[in-house]
Formats: structure tokens, sequence, C-alpha cells
């Protein structure tokens, strides 16, 4: 695992086409923004898990983009981790 440290509004780029940018942190929070080729897919990996349950605040969770991503199931490599 690469492990960076970056401020907020900084970014790093993976593979050329894919930026990752500090939008905020807040207390424990960090906010971040992908830009990723649509052919990219991105999953939260807390969705991933069988019998997730809501996060703490009570609140259903939410898929990371659009709502046609919830409907594609996690890769084997995200939930075997």
């Amino acid at each position: 695992m690469l492990v960076l440290s970056r401020k907020p509004s900084e970014t790093i780029v993976i593979d050329g086409d894919i930026r990752v940018t500090v939008l905020s942190i807040r207390g424990n929070q960090v906010r971040l923004g992908i830009e990723a080729p649509e052919r990219v897919e991105i999953y939260r990996e807390e969705l991933c898990r069988p019998g997730r349950e809501a996060r703490p605040s009570g609140r259903s969770p939410m898929p990371v983009a659009s709502p046609s991503l919830s409907a594609v199931p996690c890769p084997p490599s995200v939930m075997d981790s």
C-alpha cells in the first residue's frame, strides 16, 4: 500500500487518467473528489460487505455516483478483502 499525505485542494493522479482530490478535512472526516473515465468502476468498500448496516447517523448507505452504480455488483477482489 502506498501512503501519501495531502492537504485540501491537493490531487494525486492514478494511471494518468484518474484524479483524486482532497476537497476538505473536518475532524476525522476527509471529503474526496474522484474524476475517472466512465469505464472505471468506483465502489465504497462498506457497501460491498455482506450484511452491511446503515451508517452510524442512521441514514441508509448511498452509492458513490449515480443510482445505476448501486445495481452493479462489487468485484470479488473488493468483497474478499
